[in-house]
């Protein structure tokens, strides 16, 4: 499991810049198979066997977002949910971000 994981989330008031993409990209490294869209947002695409699957994963993923007050776009569809995440606030990345991927990793695992 990512250390990332282990970290809970600090909401955003806003006023901070989005994380320099060198720093991205050293927390990108640490979770597993997403990517940086328009260095602004992380996304990943989890697939399932069929939709009951990706709609428990979904319910899932609301439970953490609500405990952790970070809130991600989920997109379900048969057989697969795609997942971006971004710090509204800022309109770009933070370290949350990161480590919210790597929690969302931690449930599609179990």
């Amino acid at each position: 499991m990512s250390d990332l994981a282990k970290q809970e989330c600090v909401p955003c008031r806003g006023g901070v810049p989005p994380l320099p993409e060198e720093r991205a990209q050293e927390l990108l490294a640490q979770v597993s198979n997403w990517t940086i869209e328009a260095s602004h947002h992380l996304a990943k695409t989890y697939p399932f066997p069929d939709f009951v699957q990706a709609l428990a994963f979904v319910n899932q993923v609301g439970d953490l977002a609500e405990q952790q007050g970070h809130h991600p776009d989920l997109h379900l569809a048969w057989g697969k949910v795609g997942v971006q995440i971004w710090t509204h606030k800022i309109d770009g990345l933070t370290e949350s971000d990161f480590i919210l991927a790597a929690k969302i990793d931690k449930i599609a695992e179990s």
